[in-house]
C-alpha cells in the first residue's frame, strides 16, 4: 500500500492495478497553521479564556450586590417605581446583559480552542445537542434578574401615594419587596423568586477556580494525568483542595452559605413582618438549623423560608459529614508516626511480657517451695491462684503483642517493599550475569580438554599404529 498526493485529493495505490481515491475536505482557511503556531493560538486562547471567565464573575458578581442593595434600600431609602429604583433596576439589567455577552464570547473561545485541539475540524462538530443545551441553560440562568421597576414608573402623584419611610404605618408586603402595592403579593413573590434565583449565578465561581488552578495550567500535572486517563474537571480539582487545603475551601464554603442563606431567609421572611425577618435573627435560625440543633425558639412563617431552612438542615448534613472527615484526618499519625508509635509499643509490651514470664517462674517456684514444705494447704491456694494469674495475664500480653504486629504488618509501606524488590531484581541480575560468566569459562574449558584429548589421541594414534616396511 503506497500514498500519494494530488491537486483533487489523496491516491491509495492497493496493488499494482488497483488506486483508489480518497477525497479530503477543503481545509478552513487559515487552518494550515505549523504546529507551533497552533501551540500559540491555543496559549492565547487559553489565556483568553481565562481573562473573560474573571470578568464574567466579577459582572455576575456585581449583579448580585446591586440587587442585594436594591432589596435592602426598598423602600426605607426610595418608594417602588421611583428614579432611583430605576437607576438601580436598569444597572441590574446591564450587568445581566454584559454578562451575557461575555458568557457567548466565552463559548466561542471554547468552539475555537476545539478546533484548534481536534486539527482545525468544522466548527459545528462541537456543538452538539448537549451543548447547545447547556449553553441555553447557562444563558437563561444569567438572564434570570428582578424587573419590577420596569412594570410602572410612578409619577408624581403615585410615588406621592407611596408610604414614607419615616411614618409609623408599616408599608404593605409588596411595598417591602420594591414592588409597587398595586400589583399585589402575587408580584411580590415573582420578584422575590427572581432575586433568590439570581445567586444561581455563582457557578460561575467553580469555573474560576478551574481555569485558574495550577493543576489545569501545569503541564506536568496533565502529562501524567493523560498517561492516567484523569480528566481535568472541577470535581478533580475540588478533591485537590480539599486534599491540599481542607479546613480552609471548608470554612470559605460555610460561611458564605451562612451568610447567602441568613439573607435570603430575611428576604422571604421581610413581608409577614415577624422575627425571623430581622438579619440577627435569621443568622442564628440558619445557623442553629446548619448544624441540625433546633431549638425552636424561632421558626420561618413562609413557604419559601420554610424552603431556605430545608435546604440549611440538608446543606449542613453534608459538610457536617466533610468535617467529621477533615478533622479526622488531620488526627490521624502519618506514616512516621505510626511507625514510630508502633514501634514504642511494641518495646514497651515486650518489657511487661519479660515482666509476666518472671512472675510466672516465680510463683512456679513459690508453690513448689510451699508443697515440698509441711505447711498447711493455705499458702499453697494462694500460690496457686498467684500462678494462674500470672499465666493469665502472660498469655494476654503475648496476644496483645500478636494482634499489634499483625497491624503493624499490615501498614508495610509500598515504596519501601518497591525499593526490596528492586534491590532483590538487582541481585538477581547480578547472579545471572555471573552465572553466565561462569558457564562461559567453563564452556572455553571443555573446549580446551576436548582440543588436548583430540591432540591425545592423535599422538597416541600415531605412536601405536605399526610403521610400514621400507620397499625401497
Amino acid at each position: 500500500m503506497e500514498l500519494s498526493g494530488g491537486s483533487k485529493g489523496l491516491y491509495v495505490r492497493c496493488g499494482p492495478q488497483t488506486q483508489v481515491r480518497v477525497r479530503v475536505p477543503p481545509a478552513v482557511p487559515g487552518s494550515a497553521a505549523p504546529p507551533l503556531h497552533r501551540l500559540r493560538d491555543r496559549k492565547v486562547l487559553v489565556e483568553d479564556k481565562k481573562r473573560i471567565c474573571s470578568w464574567a464573575l466579577g459582572v455576575a458578581l456585581l449583579g448580585v450586590l446591586l440587587m442585594v442593595l436594591r432589596a435592602e434600600t426598598c423602600p426605607s431609602v426610595h418608594p417602588p417605581g421611583s428614579s432611583y429604583s430605576l437607576i438601580i433596576n436598569c444597572s441590574i439589567s446591564l450587568s445581566t446583559a454584559c454578562l451575557l455577552v461575555l458568557i457567548i464570547v466565552f463559548h466561542y473561545k471554547d468552539i475555537r480552542l476545539f478546533n484548534i485541539d481536534h486539527n482545525q475540524v468544522d466548527w459545528r462538530i462541537a456543538m452538539t445537542t448537549h451543548k447547545l443545551l447547556l449553553i441555553s441553560l447557562e444563558l437563561l440562568v444569567c438572564a434570570v434578574h428582578p424587573l419590577g421597576t420596569y412594570w410602572e414608573a410612578c409619577g408624581p402623584e403615585a410615588c406621592a401615594r407611596q408610604p414614607d419611610a419615616n411614618s409609623s404605618l408599616s408599608p404593605p408586603p409588596a411595598a417591602v419587596l420594591c414592588v409597587a402595592p398595586r400589583h399585589g403579593e402575587r408580584a411580590a413573590d415573582v420578584e422575590l423568586l427572581l432575586s433568590g434565583l439570581m445567586f444561581l449565578r455563582l457557578y460561575l465561581v467553580h469555573r474560576a477556580i478551574l481555569l485558574h488552578s495550577k493543576v489545569l495550567l501545569s503541564a506536568s500535572y496533565r502529562s501524567i494525568g493523560s498517561l492516567n486517563n484523569i480528566n481535568f474537571t472541577f470535581r478533580f480539582v475540588l478533591k485537590v483542595l480539599m486534599n491540599k487545603y481542607p479546613a480552609r475551601t471548608l470554612l470559605a464554603f460555610i460561611l458564605f452559605f451562612w451568610l447567602a442563606a441568613s439573607w435570603m431567609l430575611t428576604l422571604c421572611e421581610r413581608p409577614k413582618r415577624v422575627q425571623t425577618g430581622d438579619m440577627d435573627t435569621a443568622l442564628w435560625l440558619v445557623a442553629i438549623t446548619f448544624l441540625t440543633v433546633g431549638y425552636g425558639d424561632v421558626a420561618p412563617e413562609t413557604s419559601c423560608g420554610k424552603a431556605v431552612c430545608l435546604l440549611t438542615g440538608v446543606m449542613g448534613v453534608a459538610c457536617t459529614a466533610m468535617l467529621v472527615a477533615v478533622v479526622s484526618k488531620k488526627l490521624a499519625l502519618n506514616k512516621g508516626e505510626k511507625h514510630v508509635h508502633f514501634f514504642m509499643l511494641d518495646i514497651q509490651i515486650s518489657k511487661r511480657i519479660r515482666h509476666a514470664a518472671a512472675n510466672v517462674l516465680r510463683e512456679c517456684w513459690l508453690l513448689h517451695r510451699s508443697t515440698s514444705s509441711m505447711g498447711g494447704g493455705r499458702e499453697q491456694r494462694r500460690h496457686q491462684r498467684c500462678l494462674l494469674e500470672a499465666i493469665r495475664v502472660f498469655r494476654q500480653l503475648r496476644l496483645k503483642q500478636r494482634k499489634l504486629r499483625d497491624y503493624a504488618s499490615e501498614m508495610v509501606d509500598l515504596p519501601k517493599m518497591q525499593m526490596i524488590m528492586c534491590d532483590l531484581s538487582a541481585n538477581w541480575n547480578n547472579s545471572y550475569r555471573e552465572l553466565e560468566l561462569r558457564i562461559s569459562s567453563m564452556e572455553q574449558k571443555l573446549d580446551e580438554l576436548n582440543r588436548c584429548f583430540q591432540q591425545t589421541s592423535e599422538l597416541l594414534s600415531r605412536a601405536l599404529c605399526p610403521r610400514s616396511p621400507d620397499t625401497g
